[in-house]
């Protein structure tokens, strides 16, 4: 895989509640980036990202499990993390070095207790996050009752980008508001063909309504939005998708998307919000640590031109060897280097 710019790298995690679809979408996101060329099924032992015996036999996520892979132009590494509460502690470790998320939600469910774990684990470490209403195809689906959960139970500001047309057995499509298009998915194609289709005169009320909903949501905290917004201005959808990535990756809001992922839809426009609206490396503060010997506060860049700065977040054990997880915060970390084990004092071979 050739090197990507920083500015295109995306360090992201999937956390939800037990059952809400992550480990679904995880495998959606490699089937069409290309990674993979078979969806794993979870209800089937099938998940690639469900790498270990116990995992199969439960059909859930116990440990956490990274991947790369490219989407567009851009790298994604991506850490997919347990649901379930006992596992909680995983998600903790993950958080600690992830950029931005995806929260994932059940549309029938809303806001689950493991769901405000999450959450509030997030907002502990500052990470921007972005929501996914799944299982839009279920009996009892209700996208707004998911959204009014996420601002009333989460203390969220959602941002909601596109709404569902139709919920259960009539799902059908996904309405982009930012477009205005009408966005309808192939059965037969296993969700990699797409039609974009005008709206349908009786949702072009209810969808200019929403989309005026989002706008006035950015003029709150985007002071050029605000601006136009007072005039009483038009907005193209380059400066909406803008604005929405600054008040992303300032915590201001959250975007809220929907789909099924068990369905095939709306997973390759998360994987475009997960470019568009999370930050790079580039884009979040610098590590600040301090010198092991001194004491002396130091703050390191997302530059490979600095001093190696790495955090160790997962240890896998293996009969052969152990196999270590980190996120290398500046410099560059090759195999076979060297680096100094802050907790030891000792210098360690990668």
């Amino acid at each position: 895989m050739a090197r990507k710019p920083i500015e295109k790298i995306r360090n992201t995690g999937i956390i939800a509640h037990i059952d809400a679809g992550k480990t679904t979408v995880t495998e959606r996101f490699l089937y069409y980036s290309g990674k993979t060329h078979k969806l794993g099924e979870v209800h089937e032992g099938q998940a690639i990202m469900d790498f270990r015996e116990d995992e199969r036999e439960r059909g859930i996520t116990i440990s956490s499990a990274a991947t790369t892979f490219l989407w567009r132009d851009y790298q994604i590494n991506l850490i997919d993390t347990p649901g379930h509460v006992d596992f909680t502690a995983e998600v903790e470790r993950s958080l600690r070095v992830l950029d931005g998320a995806v929260v994932v939600f059940d549309a029938v469910e809303g806001v689950e207790p493991q769901s405000e774990t999450v959450w509030h684990q997030a907002d502990r470490y500052g990470v921007p996050r972005i929501c996914f209403v799944n299982k839009m195809d279920r009996v009892g689906a209700d996208f707004e009752q998911a959204v009014r959960d996420i601002r009333e139970k989460l203390g969220g500001v959602p941002a909601v980008v596109q709404q569902p047309f139709g919920a259960g057995e009539e799902f059908s499509g996904i309405v982009d508001l930012i477009e205005q298009r009408l966005l309808a998915w192939e059965p037969k194609s296993l969700g990699e063909r797409f039609d974009s289709l005008p709206i349908p005169q009786e949702l072009a009320g209810p969808c200019g309504e929403a989309r005026a909903r989002l706008i006035e949501c950015l003029a709150d905290h985007v002071d050029s939005i605000a601006e136009k917004y007072l005039e009483g201005r038009s907005f193209a959808p380059e400066e909406l998708r803008e604005a929405l990535r600054r008040a992303t990756i300032a915590g201001a809001v959250v975007p809220v998307l929907c789909g099924a992922a068990l369905r095939n839809t709306g997973i390759q426009l998360l994987l475009d919000a997960v470019c568009l609206y999370l930050p790079s490396p580039l884009d979040i503060p610098p590590a600040i640590g301090h010198e092991p010997r001194s004491g002396k506060p130091l703050t390191r860049r997302p530059d490979p031109k600095e001093p190696v700065s790495a955090l160790i977040f997962k240890v896998t054990a293996s009969p052969a060897a152990d196999l270590y997880y980190l996120r290398v915060y500046s410099g560059r970390v090759e195999s076979g280097g060297w680096g100094l084990n802050t907790r030891t004092g000792e210098r360690e071979r990668l």
